[in-house]
C-alpha cells in the first residue's frame, strides 16, 4: 500500500460509515452542530488569525499573485462572515425528507418524490480557507459526508477552521467523519481521490482555477459539479442610466477582482458610445483598473491599451478589464455567446423589452438586470453559502447550496396492489 493510499483509504471508509447516521440525523442535531461551530469560530478568532498569518507568510515567500493572496487572507470581518454563514445555513429549511411532489394513481398507489442526500462528496479547492467552513456546513445540512482537500497554500488556516467544525459535530453528538479534511498537501492525494476512490466518493466538486477544474473534469471517475472559469460581462445599453451604469461597472469589476463573479469584459452599446463610453473608461482608469479596449475605447483615453483577441477570452482575476463597443443588444448577446463561459452576465438598461431579450437569450447560469455581477454568490441569493457556481446544464446550475447537494427517490405507498399481466 502506498503512503497516499494509507492516508486516503481510511478517510473513505469513515465517510461511507458516516452516511447512515448522518442521513438519519435530525434537523435539530445538524443545526446544533452548525451553531456550535459558529461559536467556536468566534471564540478561536485569535488562533484562526495566527494560522492564517503562517499561510500568508508562506504564500508571500512563494510570490503568489495579488488575487491569490486576497483569496487566502482572513481578517476579523471574514471570520465573522464565516460564523454568520454557518448560522445562516442552520436557519435554512432542511432539504432532507422534503416532498418535492406527490400524486395518486387510479389504482390507488400514492407516489411521492422525496429529497435525499447525494452521498459522499469530495471537494477539492484552492487558496480560500473559508471554503472549508462553507463546504463542510452545506454538506452537513444536506446530509452528505464530505472529504475536503484544501490547497497547500491554506493548510494551517483550513485545519484551524476544520477543528471548529469538529467541535460542533462533537457537541451535537454527530460522527466526526461527517466532515473530514485530507491531512496532507501532497498533490498525489488529489489524483487518488479522482482515480482510486470512485467506490467511495459519489460526486466531486472542484473550486479553484481553470487548471484545477480541467484536471478534475478530465481525471474524475465520478460525476463532477463545477465550472472552468468566470468570463463575466456587463453590457451597458443605450437606455442605461449613466450614474447607475458607472456604479455597477465599478462594483462588478473592482469590489473583489479575484472572485469568479468579477466582470472581465465591459460591452457598451454603440448607441450609447458618445454619452457613456468615455465616462465609464475614465472611471475605471481613475479607480486603478487597467483598460484594454477596441479602437473606440482607445480613442477615449491614451491610457487605454489595445485589446487583442485573447483579451475577450481572458479571466483576469485582477484589476484589468476588456472594453468593446457593440452594435446593440443583439451584438452583445452574440459576443457573450462566442466568448463567455456561461457563468454570470449583466445588462444595464431602463428599457424593459431590451432587458427581457437579454435575460431570455443569454444562456448563462446567472443573468442579471441592473445589478452587479458580484451578486453571483449563494449567500447573496439567500442560500446561506455555496460550494461554487456551476455552469453545468444538468443536476445543478448556478450557486450550489444545500438543495443542489441533494438527489431524490420515489416512495410508493400501496394497499396490496399487484400489476396485471
Amino acid at each position: 500500500m502506498t503512503l497516499i493510499a494509507s492516508i486516503m483509504d481510511p478517510l473513505g471508509r469513515a465517510a461511507r460509515a458516516a452516511r447512515a447516521p448522518l442521513a438519519a440525523a435530525t434537523t435539530e442535531q445538524k443545526n446544533a452542530a452548525l451553531k456550535s461551530a459558529a461559536t467556536e469560530i468566534r471564540k478561536r478568532r485569535a488562533q484562526l488569525l495566527e494560522a492564517n498569518a503562517q499561510d500568508m507568510l508562506a504564500a508571500q515567500e512563494k510570490a503568489l499573485s495579488g488575487a491569490m493572496l486576497d483569496r487566502l487572507k482572513l481578517d476579523d470581518q471574514r471570520i465573522e462572515s464565516m460564523a454568520r454563514g454557518l448560522e445562516d445555513i442552520a436557519a435554512l429549511p432542511d432539504p432532507i425528507g422534503a416532498v418535492a411532489a406527490e400524486w395518486s394513481r387510479p389504482n390507488g398507489l400514492r407516489i411521492s418524490r422525496v429529497r435525499v442526500p447525494l452521498g459522499v462528496v469530495g471537494i477539492i479547492y484552492e487558496s480560500r480557507p473559508n471554503v472549508t467552513a462553507d463546504a463542510g456546513a452545506l454538506c452537513l445540512k444536506s446530509g452528505n459526508p464530505v472529504i475536503l482537500r484544501g490547497g497547500s497554500e491554506s493548510t494551517a488556516s483550513s485545519k484551524a477552521i476544520h477543528d471548529c467544525l469538529l467541535a460542533g459535530l462533537r457537541a451535537a453528538k454527530l460522527p466526526e467523519a461527517a466532515i473530514q479534511l485530507v491531512p496532507t498537501a501532497d498533490r498525489d492525494a488529489v489524483g487518488y481521490m479522482l482515480a482510486q476512490m470512485a467506490g467511495v466518493i459519489d460526486v466531486v466538486v472542484p473550486r479553484g482555477g481553470k487548471g484545477l477544474v480541467q484536471r478534475v473534469q478530465q481525471e474524475a471517475r465520478v460525476p463532477v459539479i463545477g465550472h472552468l472559469e468566470g468570463l463575466c460581462h456587463v453590457y451597458v445599453d443605450r437606455a442605461a442610466d449613466p450614474d447607475m451604469a458607472r456604479e455597477i461597472v465599478l462594483n462588478a469589476k473592482l469590489r473583489r477582482t479575484g472572485i469568479c463573479g468579477a466582470a472581465e469584459t465591459l460591452l457598451v452599446d454603440a448607441g450609447a458610445e458618445a454619452a457613456l463610453l468615455a465616462p465609464l473608461v475614465t472611471a475605471l482608469l481613475e479607480a486603478g483598473c487597467e483598460v484594454r479596449g477596441d479602437a473606440a475605447a482607445m480613442a477615449t483615453d491614451p491610457r487605454v491599451k489595445a485589446a487583442t483577441e485573447a483579451d475577450w477570452r481572458t479571466e483576469y482575476l485582477d484589476a484589468i478589464i476588456a472594453v468593446r463597443v457593440v452594435d446593440g443588444v443583439d451584438a452583445a448577446i452574440e459576443h457573450i455567446a462566442k466568448y463567455g463561459s456561461a457563468h454570470t452576465d449583466s445588462i444595464v438598461t431602463n428599457d424593459a423589452a431590451t432587458a427581457q431579450r437579454f435575460l431570455s437569450e443569454v444562456d448563462s447560469a446567472i443573468v442579471l438586470h441592473n445589478a452587479s455581477t458580484q451578486f453571483a454568490d449563494g449567500g447573496e441569493f439567500g442560500m446561506g453559502a455555496e460550494i461554487g457556481i456551476s455552469t453545468d446544464r444538468f443536476h445543478a446550475r448556478g450557486p450550489v447550496g444545500v438543495e443542489q447537494l441533494t438527489s431524490y427517490k420515489y416512495i410508493v405507498r400501496g394497499a396490496g396492489q399487484i400489476r396485471a399481466a
